[in-house]
Parts: structure tokens; sequence; C-alpha cells
């Protein structure tokens, strides 16, 4: 199981994301624990068990062990934030943003590798997972931390393609019943 693996089973009507997906990994300009913890955690967002399986022996084979579990830990924490604030964010009653959110996310404080690519995997999980208001709060950490717009760009293209090949191959899966 592989990227090679994955990339051989989408389609030829998604020819483009087959592309990107080796651009996108293939020709990143990450360094490698940066990159392997985004497609991991968007591997782990996207919901897609073709994609997860294919992608995560190499993401394992890439990450310590530390890395590893903080991509897991990244993709499960934004899980619950992403619905938490997208929800907050979008009630036309904004009382809500002054209520105690009352969540554990220790994680985030101690995420066990370091804090700039555990921010970098959670802004690439909360833009598949659509949440403006993560998505504004974790850019801004990461541009105070230094990174420049085409780093945190790459990992929103990483998640996108990643989302789209599993969007398209778990579509596939169903119509070939």
């Amino acid at each position: 199981m592989s990227l090679d693996a994955l990339k051989s089973s989408i389609p030829d009507y998604a020819k483009d994301l087959k592309l990107n997906l080796g651009s996108v990994i293939g020709n990143s300009d990450l360094p490698a624990q940066q990159l392997w913890g985004t497609v991991l955690a968007t591997a782990i967002a996207s919901r897609s068990p073709i994609v997860l399986r294919e992608l995560e022996p190499e993401a394992k084979a890439n990450l310590s062990p530390e890395a590893y579990t903080a991509a897991k830990a990244a993709a499960a924490v934004m899980a619950m934030n992403n619905v938490f604030y997208r929800t907050r964010h979008l009630l036309s009653d904004h009382e809500y943003g002054n209520l105690r959110a009352g969540l554990r996310m220790n994680v985030i404080g101690n995420p066990g590798v370091d804090k700039v690519d555990f921010e970098l995997w959670s802004f690439a999980v909360s833009a598949i997972n659509g949440c403006g208001m993560c998505l504004d709060s974790h850019e801004q950490v990461l541009r105070k931390a230094g990174l420049d717009r085409e780093v945190i760009q790459e990992a929103f293209k990483i998640a996108s393609v990643i989302q789209a090949v599993g969007v398209t191959l778990d579509a596939e899966a169903v119509l070939a019943g």
C-alpha cells in the first residue's frame, strides 16, 4: 500500500487529481515531518477508508512515533473544535461566543512535537472541515511563528487534493457496488 497504489486507483476522469496528488506530496518543499504529518492528519480528516489505508503506512514510516501520534491527535481534536467553533461562528446569536467552551483540548498546548508542525496539521484539518474561525486562528499563529504564506498554502493544497481523492475513490467504490 502506498502513494503509487493510491494514484493508480484514481479513475481516468480524475487524472488531474492523480497528477496533483503526486505533485503535492512528491514535489513538496515542506520538511518531511510537516509533509507527512499533514498527509496523515488530512487523510484521517477526509474520512476516506481507502485514502487512509493507502497513505498511513508511508506516513508512519516517515514520522517519528511522537509525530505520528501528534498528527492523529491534530485530526482528533480538530474534528471536535471545527464543529464547535464553526457552529459558534455560524449562529446569529453571538452571545454563544461569550460562553465558556468547557471542552478539553490540552493536546494543543502540549502536542509532543514542534508547536508549529501541530498548528500546520490543525490548520490543514480545519481546511477540510471548513471552519473559518479555526483557519484564521491557526493561520495567525503560523504567520507569527514566521511561516510564509506559501508554506501555509502548501498545507491546504495537500488537504484539498487528499479530500478530493477521498471523495472520488469513495464514490467509485459505492458505484462499483
